[in-house]
């Protein structure tokens, strides 16, 4: 497939890009390379080979969504460092 700077700019307004010369260059050979590399694969003989959904037959162990209890409020305010009897002080981190 021959790509052109006409074909680069196409794909770079689709994206909302912008390229220089020396760099619609780059993308170009970078481009070539890709689609070379993805008409080799297309040349390998897939037939009866299985589709897979994982690479490999690991699952993942999660844990059971159980409901627990939590700390009730009296005792968070007494362990938080910076804290009266009804809120929470935390440090002031967007600054005008």
């Amino acid at each position: 497939m021959e790509l052109t700077n006409d074909m680069i700019g196409q794909l770079a307004n689709l994206a909302r890009l912008e390229f220089d010369e020396k760099d619609t260059a780059q993308i170009r050979d970078d481009l070539a390379r890709m689609i070379s590399f993805v008409e080799q694969l297309q040349e390998l003989d897939t037939a009866g080979v299985e589709p897979l959904l994982h690479m490999t037959e690991n699952l993942d162990v999660l844990r059971a969504d159980e409901i627990s209890g939590s700390m009730d409020r009296k005792t968070a305010l007494e362990i938080a460092p910076d804290a009266d009897q009804q809120y929470f002080y935390v440090p002031k981190v967007i600054k005008k």
